[in-house]
């Protein structure tokens, strides 16, 4: 079993004049891009297995990300299934000068951790031991359900 503060993965990505759109903010792909890429570390080391992407529920962006700015993404595992995996992922504009954070976006991936054969394989079980992780994991599922 793997406790859910285990799967908590913050990540920063320096958004760069080759990641940004006409308007030099972050083009909403390469965030898309680094979510995953996050979110897929996260059910990795929940799983202990490689994760693929299976679905993404609501992508929204909520503000731009300037160039010179972090995306700072944070992830973590809040549910699972036989093979699948839930991460809640959170985006924020990170100004680092100033130290600055505004949320720019969020979103629930599901993953499906597979075998050496690329077949769908076993999970273990979520366990959520501290009061830090059960407040993390409600969020998610008020957030997955569009509660918040």
């Amino acid at each position: 079993m793997t406790d859910l503060i285990e799967t908590l993965i913050e990540n920063r990505e320096m958004v760069q004049p080759n990641h940004a759109n006409m308007l030099e903010v972050a083009h909403g792909g390469n965030v898309m891009k680094w979510m995953d890429e996050i979110g897929a570390m996260s059910a990795m080391r929940f799983s202990g297995e490689t994760c693929v992407t299976a679905h993404v529920n609501r992508m929204d962006f909520e503000r731009p990300i300037p160039v010179g700015d972090t995306a700072y993404i944070t992830a973590y595992v809040y549910d699972a299934g036989t093979s699948s995996v839930k991460v809640r992922l959170v985006t924020e504009r990170e100004d680092l000068r100033t130290r600055e954070r505004e949320k720019t976006t969020e979103s629930y991936f599901v993953y499906v951790a597979i075998d050496e054969e690329n077949d769908p394989t076993t999970v273990p079980e979520l366990t959520v031991d501290t009061e830090r992780g059960q407040r993390l994991r409600q969020v998610a599922l008020e957030g997955e359900n569009g509660d918040r």
